[in-house]
């Protein structure tokens, strides 16, 4: 892997011969990164001094915008023969980011068959196994020789995204068994494929999510994963590159769900407009959610002038319960998202949770209860114990609810990461707030003091 450093290094060499030389050395992931830290300017440039297979193996690797730039930039023979080689499921998505005009151009100069990989791929919604797959793939007869499939593996299967599975179908396309390389070269020319390949097919669907598809791939450990469609006809493959950015997708999406990011597209080097653009949106939200919460605390403001106190405990209330649902919520987010729990584990989960709660719930009212004695006046000494009480409720809530509220939304086929922390919080705030100042207030009248 190149460093920040050397990447700098090669994007600031101006004597274009040296350039030519340093890039064409490189890997196509690591010349990719290296057009990137260039100027606008320059990368087109840069890009015309690669050789042809190198240039068309370092376009997959650049972001979307500079693929733009580059297209709008080169000659269209040169745009031509790049598209034309990329593999099918890399094209499509590509064109999903390009502008409709760009890629009518695009469409109506590629061969008769990339059109229809692309345009079969393009056809399934954004997001399934059908989008995500390739349509290069190695297809055999149940009745051919190993040596009759190697032959043909050699002769016709060059240009296949991988060879490490072969994929056996009927006269109908049906997906039958699947067979390894491994099993060809190590098995006698003369035996059948039927005879040495495996019927048990691990197989996704073409309107399966993208994310069980690879989650299906971790689990049986798999370097390609066949798709079918409603008939089990073999239509495509997903390969395990796809799979590593499927998953790293699903991952960002996620996270920034949690903490309260829209969209699933802001990098950590995103320009200012689009940080703002993504995270505005839910701080809008936010204040309206947090208005909520201190309207709860409105009707109590005789009682906090009464007992001063409470303006410090309250903070410590809120923002305790606020962290121990997070945990509770990444948690069960992260076990869903990779497979470990579904739906089906809510009681089991929701168990362990609220042992956990009611421990930790304990702990902290505790705590919290000696620094309220600590804070409090003699006279004030029931303020402790009701926000010792408060606070192992409201702890309890947090464990429970954080539990609870993406197994639910992953039951009714919703994204469990919907449910984001600072939504969460400002519930319990509510709850935290309510419960506690409606208390403290009967305490007061109970001692005549309200």
């Amino acid at each position: 892997m190149l460093t920040q450093e050397r990447r700098a290094q090669v994007a600031d060499v101006t004597d274009l011969n040296q350039l030519k030389s340093e890039l064409n050395a490189l890997q196509a992931v690591d010349v990719g990164d290296c057009i990137v830290e260039m100027p606008p300017e320059q990368r087109a440039i840069a890009f015309r001094l690669l050789n042809k297979d190198h240039a068309i193996a370092v376009f997959e690797y650049l972001p979307p915008e500079v693929q733009e730039e580059l297209i709008n930039s080169l000659q269209d023979t040169q745009v031509c023969q790049i598209i034309e080689a990329m593999q099918p499921d890399d094209r499509a998505e590509l064109f999903d980011e390009l502008p409709a005009g760009i890629v009518k151009r695009l469409v109506q100069q590629l061969s008769p068959a990339e059109r229809q990989a692309t345009a079969t791929i393009l056809g399934y919604a954004e997001g399934t196994a059908g989008r995500a797959m390739t349509t290069e793939y190695v297809r055999l007869r149940e009745g051919l020789t190993v040596g009759e499939a190697l032959s043909k593996i050699r002769l016709a299967d060059g240009d296949k995204e991988t060879i490490y599975y072969a994929y056996v179908t009927d006269n109908n396309r049906k997906l039958v068994r699947v067979v390894s390389l491994r099993q060809l070269l190590f098995s006698l020319p003369e035996a059948r494929i039927r005879d040495i390949a495996s019927s048990r097919v691990i197989k996704a669907y073409t309107e399966m999510p993208q994310e069980e598809a690879a989650q299906l791939m971790k689990r049986y450990d798999l370097i390609a994963l066949p798709v079918v469609d409603r008939e089990d006809r073999l239509v495509g493959i997903i390969t395990i590159d796809d799979v590593v950015d499927i998953l790293e997708e699903e991952a960002t999406e996620d996270i920034q769900k949690l903490a309260g990011v829209s969209g699933g597209d802001e990098a950590a080097l995103s320009p200012p407009q689009v940080t703002i653009r993504k995270r505005l949106p839910w701080l809008l939200g936010n204040i309206g959610l947090y208005i909520g919460a201190a309207s709860a605390i409105a009707p109590f403001q005789k009682v906090i002038s009464l007992v001063p106190v409470l303006a410090v405990i309250m903070p410590i209330l809120s923002n305790t319960s606020g962290n121990v649902a997070i945990q509770a919520l990444s948690v069960t987010v992260r076990g869903l998202g990779v497979g470990e729990v579904t739906p089906k584990d809510t009681l089991k989960i929701l168990r362990k949770e609220i042992l956990a709660g009611l421990g930790t719930a304990l702990a902290l009212g505790l705590a919290l209860g000696i620094l309220s004695l600590i804070w409090s006046s003699q006279q004030e000494w029931w303020v402790a114990l009701v926000a010792a009480m408060v606070m192992g409720i409201n702890v309890f809530i947090a464990a429970t609810l954080g539990t609870l509220l993406p197994m639910g939304l992953k039951r009714v086929n919703l994204d469990p990461a919907l449910i984001s922390g600072p939504l969460l919080t400002t519930m319990l705030d509510a709850v935290g707030f309510l419960t506690f100042l409606t208390l403290v207030s009967l305490a007061l009248h109970m001692l005549g003091n309200g």
